[in-house]
């Protein structure tokens, strides 16, 4: 008897992967949602004593975050994207970036979406970049500001153990030397590094020489996160969180900048434990805050989850990423 072997690349021609994918993302999304079951369950039982004009204006802010995307989106690229299936992919990334670390998802959505569209990966790799700087200084910048307008809004002493700041600078400042010693060292990183900086920087400045486009990415950018804290400023008045809107709103941006560098899927966790937080120390008492996080996740994070997952299927069946 004898035995015959298949070559391997046969082998791999023969799987399903485009099916495989397609069905991936549901697969995640029950894994999350069967992980979480027990936030989910309390976050329903939370919004059913909501009132709900305010919980729907939370969704419609919610929609809009998707629009904002896109718009970010395409101020960062000078080629015209097709709009239907830019907004139609932002809906899609948000729910790859629930399953997967820190934004990793979205990025990897979108990164597809545009070499699709025919633009070369170096160039997509930049408008990427270029997206999630200004994303990052627009959410900085509103923090500082509401900061500066609201100096004593959050109260971090009592929340805070005593001696924690030295600890926390001098984890950063051993990470920044790390890293600055690999550039330093790994010449061939050092070349990657520049090449794509380089790249990054002719990609923004060729859009800024278009006003219509620097005003779509600089826009987005501040309409994104505004429209984030403006969704859990609805949901803290549909359950009377006894805090004013302003602050709940400088506890989001506060707490979602704190959560950034967290290696968690969509910061499921850890975006929670520091929205509660931030609620308390903006003066919201620990039950109505936890409240508060766990519908203002449910709108935000789970109800898309799986439409969401759907969406990202059929994209890729589609061939649209």
């Amino acid at each position: 008897m004898t035995a015959v072997r298949l070559p391997a690349g046969r082998l791999l021609g023969r799987l399903p992967v485009r099916q495989i994918l397609c069905l991936l993302p549901l697969v995640l999304v029950v894994a999350v949602a069967v992980r979480h079951r027990s936030v989910l369950a309390e976050g329903i039982g939370h919004m059913a004593s909501a009132k709900w004009p305010w919980l729907l204006a939370a969704v419609g802010a919610t929609c809009l975050t998707w629009v904002a995307a896109a718009v970010t989106r395409q101020g960062a690229v000078i080629d015209r994207l097709p709009k239907l299936r830019l907004l139609v992919t932002q809906f899609a990334a948000g729910s790859a970036n629930h399953l997967l670390p820190t934004g990793l998802g979205a990025s990897a959505v979108n990164l597809r979406f545009m070499t699709v569209c025919g633009l070369p990966l170096a160039r997509s790799s930049a408008a990427l970049a270029l997206y999630l700087l200004a994303e990052s200084v627009a959410r900085v910048g509103l923090l500082a500001a509401l900061l500066i307008a609201f100096p004593h809004a959050l109260r971090l002493g009592p929340l805070l153990p005593d001696g924690a700041w030295g600890p926390l600078l001098l984890a950063v400042g051993a990470a920044a030397v790390v890293v600055g010693a690999v550039f330093a060292l790994v010449r061939r990183l050092r070349t990657a590094v520049l090449s794509f900086l380089r790249t990054a920087l002719d990609e923004a400045r060729s859009v800024h020489t278009r006003p219509a486009r620097a005003l779509a990415l600089w826009g987005g950018s501040l309409a994104f996160p505004v429209l984030q804290a403006a969704g859990l400023v609805l949901v803290g008045l549909a359950l009377g969180l006894p805090v004013p809107p302003a602050h709940m709103a400088l506890a989001y941006l506060a707490a979602t900048v704190a959560v950034a560098l967290v290696p968690t899927p969509g910061g499921l966790g850890s975006v929670e434990a520091a929205l509660i937080v931030a609620l308390v120390a903006a003066g919201g008492p620990v039950a109505v805050a936890t409240a508060v996080v766990l519908a203002y996740r449910i709108i935000t994070v789970w109800l898309p989850l799986l439409p969401g997952a759907l969406t990202l299927g059929a994209l890729v069946r589609w061939k649209v990423i």
